[in-house]
């Protein structure tokens, strides 16, 4: 700020999961790369705190095996935006969301483009550029724009972060798990051509997945902040966990229904909902989920807007669950990720 040097901050969203860590890593170095404005500086901004870097063992795991050290990082609590954009020094690429959460609602002006791969609930009108394309991965749709660019762009680092996240975000490649568009194949078939020592398919995956689900030793506060999206209504906050562990060994931890409400407590959510997943040996996944909040009328509520949803609808079933304050299911519909059931919340809210 004081030396009035414009900053362009790329951001993913604030799960910060690895589609978001490695198209933010990635769109700004091939922007600082190929910008015309040499007096702008092009910095990757990951949007958690440095401390909660740990509980993203994917990430860590695949930065750390390309020889990315954490100290080159920068997080959302180092840098301050909105003290840039007071200044009217800030630009802001947000790649894996386009909706700011309401405490950034005030940087809303200094968006001045969008790369997501969810269904555009906002309309954003130029100069704003906007890439909204339903594909597995955002890491897919940062691979297309670098590709397009100048030759010579993509190096073999960033060749793998991309490819990592793309298997990893799209299991695999995996039809049976419903993430995967032909897109997404292109790409890693484009990058593995270009980068031929890029490691097997089957290698990256099972390293990436096998990082991911690691959650030995994480508390239950840990777990449910490891993958985390926050959703706010006009009354209530209520927060949404996406959990790498069986329900049923989920909801059996010590001391689970003391640490949901401390965590609730402490966060001001009003209610929490954990969607499991787990995966068998062919890569199909099992997925489940719990609605947790001590308001009754409120978790009644999220639990109608879920079994009665029809776009899409999630086959819910009644699972028995250890605690009143507590519904569980089973989910039918495996394909209803995380992306599609967050906006029946949202209208629920």
């Amino acid at each position: 700020i004081r030396q009035h040097q414009e900053i362009h901050v790329v951001m993913g969203n604030e799960a910060c999961d690895l589609d978001s860590t490695v198209s933010a890593l990635a769109l700004a170095y091939f922007l600082a790369q190929t910008s015309p404005a040499p007096k702008a500086a092009f910095v990757p901004v990951l949007n958690i705190p440095r401390t909660d870097f740990a509980l993203r063992t994917e990430t860590t795991f695949l930065l750390r095996d390309q020889g990315i050290p954490a100290a080159s990082l920068i997080f959302r609590d180092e840098i301050d935006l909105g003290g840039l954009h007071q200044a009217g020094l800030l630009s802001l690429t947000l790649v894996d969301h386009h909706v700011l959460p309401g405490a950034d609602a005030g940087l809303e002006e200094a968006v001045v483009e969008v790369v997501d791969h969810r269904p555009l609930e906002r309309d954003r009108g130029p100069p704003c550029q906007v890439t909204v394309e339903p594909v597995g991965s955002c890491a897919t749709l940062v691979t297309e724009r670098i590709l397009q660019g100048p030759p010579g762009m993509l190096d073999k680092t960033t060749a793998a972060l991309l490819h990592g996240t793309i298997l990893l975000d799209c299991i695999n490649l995996s039809p049976a798990a419903g993430k995967v568009t032909p897109r997404d194949v292109a790409c890693v078939s484009l990058l593995e051509e270009r980068f031929p020592e890029l490691p097997a398919r089957d290698a990256v995956f099972g390293a990436l997945q096998a990082a991911k689900f690691d959650v030995t030793g994480l508390t239950t506060e840990q777990m449910l902040r490891k993958d985390l999206k926050v959703l706010s209504g006009d009354e209530v906050v209520i927060a949404i966990s996406g959990v790498f562990e069986d329900l049923e060994t989920f909801l059996l931890r010590p001391g689970l229904l003391q640490d949901l409400e401390a965590f609730c407590q402490g966060r001001g959510y009003a209610g929490l909902v954990a969607m499991t997943v787990s995966f068998n040996e062919r890569l199909e996944p099992t997925r489940k989920l719990a609605v947790y909040s001590r308001q009754e009328p409120l978790r009644g509520t999220l639990c109608r807007a879920l079994e009665e949803a029809t776009t899409p609808s999630l086959l819910l079933q009644l699972l028995p669950s250890p605690w009143s304050c507590v519904a569980a299911y089973a989910q039918g519909n495996v394909v209803a990720t995380r992306k599609k059931v967050l906006p029946i919340l949202r209208a629920a809210l």
